[in-house]
């Protein structure tokens, strides 16, 4: 696959996945600029579409890890975090807002699930976790995004 067309199929889902995990516009962009080099520079040979799609999140993933890492401290949440779509609704907006108060290991899953529409048993595969456990996390991760967007939101 060439270069432009990877960074056209993959690039807006590898951001925002990076974007809701670090909750930085440059980190994000850094992260996944550092997929496509790692990409281009040292990935294997892939079976399938898939193959390749799994391998470039589980590296977006890891690389956020290791700017987390780096960084060793809180980052706010930037206003650009909620320019990800000019349109969604003012409700989404609030959702999202309160998706990135959601902790990490939570709000990965969730993303991974309800936004890149990923089956529980390729999310295990990605995150190297179990089915059960990736299950416990999207249950726990839906009551704390729940509780954060009734008492951000609705109250």
């Amino acid at each position: 696959m060439q270069a432009f067309e990877l960074v056209n199929q993959y690039g807006d889902m590898l951001y925002r996945i990076c974007l809701l995990s670090l909750k930085n516009h440059a980190d994000a962009e850094d992260a996944v600029q550092e997929v496509f080099l790692k990409y281009f520079t040292r990935a294997p040979e892939f079976d399938s579409e898939n193959h390749r799609k799994a391998w470039l999140i589980t590296v977006a993933l890891n690389q956020c890890k290791t700017i987390h890492r780096q960084k060793k401290r809180s980052i706010p949440t930037e206003p650009e975090l909620l320019k990800i779509s000019e349109t969604i609704s003012q409700e989404n907006h609030a959702i999202l807002d309160a998706l990135v108060q959601v902790p990490e290991k939570f709000r990965i899953v969730l993303i991974l699930y309800y936004v890149e529409g990923y089956k529980i048993q390729e999310i295990a595969n990605l995150i190297g976790k179990s089915s059960s456990a990736v299950k416990m996390r999207l249950s726990k991760g839906r009551k704390l995004l729940e509780t954060i967007y009734r008492k951000e939101y609705l109250s």
